[in-house]
């Protein structure tokens, strides 16, 4: 059978869960770099977003529902549980983070860092101050959720994770954000251990443009 091919810009959150899956069950596939609304991104997604997938003639749009089709298409260490209440928590945490998390700490503080609205460029201050209790809320709640269990979704590494961790990576990086994250024990541990297994360390996203990842 024809190896997959992930589509999507190395850069995105989601195109970065799609790949790790791959690597956490041993999924031999292509990344293929795209940005969202390209002809062969637009061809798969309605709207155009990334990632995308092709696994010979299937195509597929949606990241958990990519996640979904590997973690049952290929044999390997299941990401998605199948004992009922563990799947539950499992699907709870993906909707939390993507729902919710995602908005606030990609979309909105993030956003104000790397892609500011003002004049001249430099980060949205109005934007960062106004979130930041809430990025420090919502990054509170990881910190006493994984400190039950040491995962999102009790005791074990699931998808909700590799969900969640791309996130964190960016977040991290941005002086709010690493305060935040530096005042949970647990997520400082959390976080540690995720980030050293080889999937995450494999798709390691290139740097940000310097004057995106520029903080202040």
């Amino acid at each position: 059978m024809s190896s997959v091919e992930i589509i999507g810009g190395a850069l995105s959150t989601y195109t970065r869960t799609a790949r790790v899956v791959c690597e956490e069950k041993c999924i031999p596939y292509l990344h293929k770099p795209a940005r969202p609304h390209e002809p062969e991104v637009a061809a798969i997604h309605p709207f155009g977003k990334i990632p995308v997938m092709r696994h010979g003639d299937f195509e597929l749009c949606e990241s958990k529902a990519i996640a979904t089709y590997l973690d049952l298409a290929f044999p390997g260490p299941r990401v998605f549980p199948t004992e009922p209440r563990h799947a539950a928590l499992t699907e709870q945490w993906v909707s939390l983070v993507n729902t919710r998390m995602d908005g606030t700490m990609i979309r909105t503080y993030l956003f104000a860092y790397v892609f500011p609205k003002t004049e001249d460029g430099t980060p949205d201050r109005k934007t960062i101050d106004a979130v930041a209790p809430a990025l420090a809320d919502e990054i509170g709640l990881i910190d006493r959720t994984v400190a039950k269990g040491g995962y999102l979704a009790g005791e074990y590494f699931t998808y909700a994770d590799i969900n969640l961790m791309p996130i964190l990576y960016y977040v991290r990086k941005f002086p709010e954000g690493a305060a935040a994250m530096a005042a949970g024990k647990a997520l400082r541990s959390y976080y540690d251990r995720l980030a050293a297994r080889e999937s995450f360390k494999k798709t390691t996203p290139p740097p940000m443009p310097q004057r995106q990842a520029k903080a202040s």
